[in-house]
């Protein structure tokens, strides 16, 4: 069975499978299999763990009949005396409690240890679902909800399972043991106790549904929360310079006051469940009471066997009492398992089915009648067409929002087209396997992403196996040796957050290393200087001419030298190409669109730049 998922987005699914236990469990089966011999350990020590809740109560019938009345009781022709007795129990009660506590103790580690190993392999293997899903996917989802799903629901499912189910174990054997004792003392009086009992799991059906929902609803604002806290670390500078601290102060008030409610709305539907068991186990109490005396006065019952009974019955119903609150939570449990494994039935868009691998040398790369569009309501870009031979550098310039940035994400693809096929060397870019589709192409965005870790270890990312020589040479190429010099640490300076610690400049220089340090033969430049000052741009700009040097190029620019050298000049706007040539060509064409952008916004850069 599998969950269908017709979305992108995580707060549009809805836990279909939290009910169906036997499937859920099935799916848990390839992460318990392995620690198998533990966890039937683990369940092995709960059997006497719950067996010895009894031996107290079962003590109080020899105890109280002998050592406090004085009668004589004889077990398989042997007299148990008062004097005896009184030696032997006391101490019993303290050994028998020595080796529940040392069992409990191994248990308890043991579920820990299960419950740990379990929620790590699900959330290994989570994060690798994670890297591997496509664009569209966090275009659409909110960090706060990713993190929310893909964290705090495999600690929930895996972690509490293991230990809700050794609880059952446990109470299970406890309730056995107790109504053995029961049944040793007064099978009329555990008649009566069992079937009071039995009442209280009528009423267990009604909370699931409500659990349910309401687990749904707190995981989707959970999450906004989350991405709350997240957007105020990276916004910080945005909100203070704003003065959106309010705005953003009253957005999380708002959200944490709905995770109030909600939390509140399940108490009010699930919480008289509680109540409920013990009015229903108080009234087995007083029925007992009631039947016992009866049963004393006629001399069928002793008062130790009376005794021993109802501390039976009261560590029996104890459980019972809050069984509502343990329901709720293991429902929780199973709420959280059904989104653990939805996720893993989450189905990218992007399928890697291709199985040729794409080599270096790639002589044509052709838009064949290409249309796009990010969801079904709008389509950004129709019917592009477009051939791009090797070593040519393709400009592509036009209003914002035109599509520009679309086009050159669906080369690598990020994106897969509605319509129509991108071709490298004649064949469909769906037929190469994805990875060497994508290490045929290098990328340098305007906001470039770097990781927490030294310089050279983000360089590195673009080839892990480059020699030091490499380095050395695509760091002079990146001109960042004076950057590097100046560090205390030179290449092994460890870089803060998302490159919080360095200018523009800088992180786009480093982000230029990586991608020629990867040297793959088409490189992909999305304004990659357009959000730097003068005198940074300048500096990048050298650096990103060594980068395109016998690349074929796709470049979203402002810059107009960039342009001008360009082999072609594509205008793209509302998703099509209008126009495409060279400076020159395109500047002859009277009220033409290039014409115009060019003299609205680069006429005035001629002076300094060309």
């Amino acid at each position: 069975m599998t969950t269908n998922l017709n979305t992108m987005k995580l707060d549009k699914i809805n836990s279909e499978t939290a009910f169906n236990y036997k499937y859920l469990l099935r799916r848990m089966l390839p992460y318990i299999k392995p620690l198998t011999f533990r966890i039937l350990t683990a369940f092995f020590l709960a059997i006497p763990l719950g067996l010895l809740d009894g031996i107290t109560a079962f003590m109080l019938k020899p105890y109280i009949d002998v050592v406090v009345n004085g009668e004589n009781i004889s077990y398989f022709n042997y007299t148990l005396t008062r004097d005896f007795l009184s030696i032997i129990i006391p101490p019993g009660i303290i050994f028998f409690a020595g080796v529940q506590g040392m069992l409990k103790y191994l248990n308890v580690y043991l579920a820990d240890w299960i419950s740990l190993k379990i929620s790590n392999n699900i959330k290994t293997d989570l994060f690798k679902k994670l890297v591997y899903l496509d664009s569209r996917f966090y275009d659409e989802n909110s960090s706060g909800l990713v993190i929310s799903r893909f964290l705090t629901d495999p600690d929930l499912a895996a972690k509490q399972l293991i230990n809700s189910l050794k609880a059952i174990v446990t109470a299970f054997t406890s309730a056995l043991g107790l109504i053995f004792v029961l049944l040793y003392n007064s099978w009329q009086l555990a008649f009566v106790g069992v079937s009071v009992l039995g009442l209280t799991f009528v009423p267990m059906t009604l909370l699931r549904k409500r659990i349910k929902k309401v687990s749904n609803k707190t995981t989707v604002v959970g999450g906004d929360i989350t991405t709350s806290f997240n957007e105020t670390y990276s916004g910080n500078k945005v909100i203070a310079g704003y003065n959106l601290q309010n705005n953003e102060f009253r957005k999380v008030k708002k959200l944490i006051k709905e995770t109030f409610d909600l939390q509140m709305s399940l108490t009010k539907r699930a919480g008289w469940l509680s109540p409920f068991m013990y009015l229903i186990a108080s009234f087995g109490i007083a029925f007992v009471m009631f039947y016992g005396n009866t049963l004393i006065k006629n001399g069928q019952l002793s008062t130790g066997s009376f005794a021993s009974f109802i501390t039976s019955l009261l560590l029996l119903y104890k459980p019972i009492k809050t069984l509502g609150n343990d329901l709720t939570n293991i429902q929780n449990i199973f709420v959280s398992l059904s989104r653990v494994f939805e996720l893993f039935d989450y189905k990218t868009r992007i399928k890697d089915e291709g199985r040729e691998n794409l080599t270096s040398e790639i002589e044509t790369i052709e838009f064949k009648n290409v249309s796009f569009s990010y969801n079904e309501e709008k389509e950004v870009l129709h019917d592009i067409n477009l051939k791009v031979k090797k070593g040519e550098t393709i400009a592509f310039v036009g209003n914002s929002g035109g599509g520009k940035s679309t086009v050159v994400n669906l080369l690598p693809r990020f994106y897969d087209v509605n319509k129509g096929e991108i071709l490298f060397n004649n064949k469909n870019i769906k037929d190469y396997t994805l990875t060497s589709l994508r290490n045929t192409i290098s990328e340098v965005f305007q906001d470039n992403f770097i990781f927490c870790g030294t310089i050279k270890e983000n360089i590195l990312l673009g080839n892990k196996s480059a020699t030091e020589e490499e380095i050395e040479n695509v760091i002079k190429a990146a001109h960042l040796e004076d950057f590097i010099a100046s560090q205390e640490d030179g290449i092994n300076t460890q870089i803060a957050e998302n490159g919080a610690s360095l200018s523009g400049g800088q992180i786009q220089r480093i982000a230029i290393a990586r991608a020629m340090i990867k040297n793959a033969p088409i490189v992909i430049l999305d304004e990659a200087t357009s959000a730097l000052d003068n005198k940074s741009e300048k500096v990048v700009q050298y650096a990103l001419d060594n980068l395109m040097k016998n690349k074929t190029v796709f470049v979203i620019a402002h810059r107009l030298s960039t342009i001008y050298n360009a082999d072609k000049i594509v205008v793209i706007n509302e998703g099509r190409i209008q126009e495409a040539g060279t400076h020159e060509e395109l500047l002859k064409i009277e009220n033409g669109s290039y014409r115009n952008l060019y003299n609205m916004q680069f006429k005035n850069q001629q002076i300094t730049e060309v």
